[in-house]
């Protein structure tokens, strides 16, 4: 089992998105996948069409009390730990906690030979849960959008990189997404270009078709469940085989 988790501290950057519509095509191919949302804003589980969840079934045992996984929820062919607003009482009460930021690392030791592959979606922000979620990853994947905000996430994102490194020396980004990309634009070019000089790996851009992403949010349905061989879809697939070079996952494209 591998833990991939998508991390960046500022918002809007593709996060949600990248977790949903990569596991879900890493658990068309065979894959077994375990999502996990630690964002209390619970985008991930809302955008996978989950509702009514309760506390207890969210990370916030394993976060606070060091309990197991909950059970997950199963959707679209994936496992998923839901996320729900009171997630973020977990804050406050994990600084009360010696080690409690490595209580999920913990946990999903004990799940090992039951996934494949665990993506975990990290809450935009600098705090416990985002730390919970760094430190339980085997790798990193960052989005950063091609815009003027993923610059200037920048110095943030490397004061974050450099205390996760310090706590977990092995730890390592496998990936860089450019995200949000449009290519016809001057600023989207100089933006990616400035990136690349600072950030490696890097993938190539994800381009930015708002339709799709938009409509098959709302849907509660992964890209590839709602608009299958779509050009939207055809970028999940790139992204994807990026991903699975970079972290040594296999992946095979399907019909």
């Amino acid at each position: 089992m591998i833990t991939l988790t998508v991390f960046n501290h500022a918002g809007g950057a593709g996060k949600t998105s990248l977790a949903r519509d990569v596991g879900y095509e890493l658990a068309r191919s065979g894959q077994r996948v375990l999502l996990i949302d630690l964002d209390p804003q619970a985008n991930l589980t809302g955008w996978l069409g989950v509702d009514g969840v309760e506390i207890d079934q969210t990370i916030y045992p394993v976060a606070v009390d060091g309990a197991p996984l909950p059970k997950p929820v199963q959707v679209h062919g994936l496992s998923l730990i839901p996320a729900h607003v009171d997630l973020a009482s977990a804050e406050a009460q994990m600084l009360g906690q010696v080690g409690s930021i490595l209580f999920l690392k913990q946990a999903l030791v004990a799940v090992a030979d039951q996934y494949d592959v665990v993506l975990i979606d990290s809450p935009p922000s600098l705090g416990q849960l985002a730390t919970l979620g760094a430190l339980s990853a085997d790798r990193l994947i960052v989005p950063m959008p091609t815009r003027q905000k993923g610059l200037d996430a920048l110095p943030g994102l490397n004061r974050a990189m450099g205390m996760y490194h310090r706590l977990r020396p092995e730890l390592r980004v496998a990936l860089y997404v450019p995200t949000m990309h449009d290519a016809r634009r001057l600023h989207d070019r100089e933006v990616l270009e400035q990136l690349r000089g600072h950030l490696s790996p890097m993938s190539d851009p994800v381009p930015q078709r708002e339709a799709v992403w938009l409509d098959s949010t709302t849907a509660g349905q992964p890209v590839g469940v709602y608009a299958p061989r779509s050009p939207v879809h055809a970028d999940v697939v790139r992204l994807t085989q990026a991903i699975a070079r970079a972290t040594g996952l296999p992946y095979e494209v399907t019909a």
